[in-house]
Order: C-alpha cells, then structure tokens, then sequence
C-alpha cells in the first residue's frame, strides 16, 4: 500500500489539501485498518498527510514535505517531473560536494584514504562493459566516504541523500550505458587530492564532477 500510496502522493495524483478517508484506502487496497494506519504513520513523518479527528488524512502542501527523505526522493523521482527533481537534487550537490571533498583534503583519515582510492579503482573496473550495477555500488560508497571524511556532521547526513539520486539516476536510465571516462577519471584525481591533502584541487575536480552530472542530465532528462 505504501508503495503504491507515497508515489502517488507526490506524483501529484492526491493534490495538497486532497483527504484520503481511511476506509476508501482500505476497500482500495484490501487491507486492513491497522495496515492503513500503519502507511499514514509513515507518511506524517515525511510530512506528505497529516491526519485530523473527523476530516481525515490532509495531503500537505509541497513546502512541507521532508525533500531530504530518501524515500520522498524516491518517489518522486519515479513521477513525470523526474527532470526538475534531478536537477535539483543536482544544484544541491553541487553547493555540498566541493566543500565536503575540501574539508576532507584536510581531515580524511588514512583508512579514509584507501577507501576513497579502492571504491575510485573499483568505478574505474566497472564503468565498461554496461556493469552500471556495480558500478553504482561503488560511486554510492566513494560519494559516502567523501562526505564523511569532510568531519562535517550535516554534510555527512547527506549521504542517503546522494544515494537516493544515484541509484535513481540508474534505475530511470539517465546515465549514459557506459559512464563518462571524462567523469570516472575525475573521481581517481579526487582520490588522489584527498590523499595528498590538497584541498584545492579536491574542491575543484568535484566542482567539475557535478557540473558534468548536470550536463547528462541536459543530454538525458532534457
């Protein structure tokens, strides 16, 4: 239910200020009301609906919505405006990106290091031969690594979020079948600026990583 309900929540299928009344979402589910409360709990705490004594459950309007939900990022991303969230999600990236590779020039730890170097190599290995699956994998964890290693705390809790567009990016084909070398090999010189400790070049080499993200999307979600 809640998989069919939360997309169709933000898919604009229940406008804001539309009232879901818990027994039609019963009869068109086939579920039962423990089920439905169950889905309307989880929907408040992305604050899609709110529910109220004797009006029912209120879908909210778009301003309210918790943006930052990997799950409403999901959802959303399977709807008609997938272009403009991409684009979104993409501006704000690039807002974080450069500054958390900065800070984790300065702050990444040896282990950090290799990592970041291992899930580089492990891109390099997979972005040919249509492998986008395992490549995937590994620009979630080096994405993650970066944010983390930047000892920036909300930079760090970004990394859902990160993965939430990736992996949607590959579910609704808007990556290219063999990913840009152009892009893969950026991702080894931020590796190898963050090992280093430079954080100028970290900044930039990121700044260009999602400059280029913003170009595909121009190409594939135009």
């Amino acid at each position: 239910m809640l998989a069919a309900l939360g997309p169709a929540i933000t898919g604009g299928d229940y406008p804001p200020g539309s009232v879901l009344r818990t027994d039609e979402l019963e009869r068109r589910f086939e579920v039962s009301r423990t089920v439905v409360r169950e889905a309307i709990r989880v929907l408040e705490s992305m604050h899609l609906v709110q529910s109220r004594r004797r009006v029912g459950v209120t879908v909210l309007p778009t301003e309210s919505w918790d943006m930052f939900d990997p799950q409403v990022i999901t959802w959303r991303l399977q709807g008609a405006d997938r272009g403009r969230q991409l684009r979104s999600l993409t501006i704000l990236r690039s807002a974080v990106e450069p500054s958390a590779a900065r800070l984790a020039a300065q702050h990444a730890t040896p282990q950090e290091c290799a990592e970041l170097t291992e899930r580089a190599m492990g891109m390099v290995a997979t972005s040919r031969g249509q492998q986008l699956d395992g490549y995937l994998v590994h620009d979630i964890a080096f994405h993650r690594v970066v944010l983390r290693a930047s000892r920036n705390e909300m930079f760090a809790r970004l990394g859902d979020v990160v993965a939430a567009v990736l992996t949607g990016r590959t579910e609704h084909d808007v990556m290219f079948t063999d990913p840009d070398p152009a892009a893969v090999t950026l991702h080894v010189q931020v590796a190898e600026a963050v090992r280093t400790g430079d954080p100028d070049r970290a900044e930039q080499l990121t700044k260009e990583i999602t400059v280029g993200a913003m170009a595909e999307l121009d190409v594939l979600a135009p």
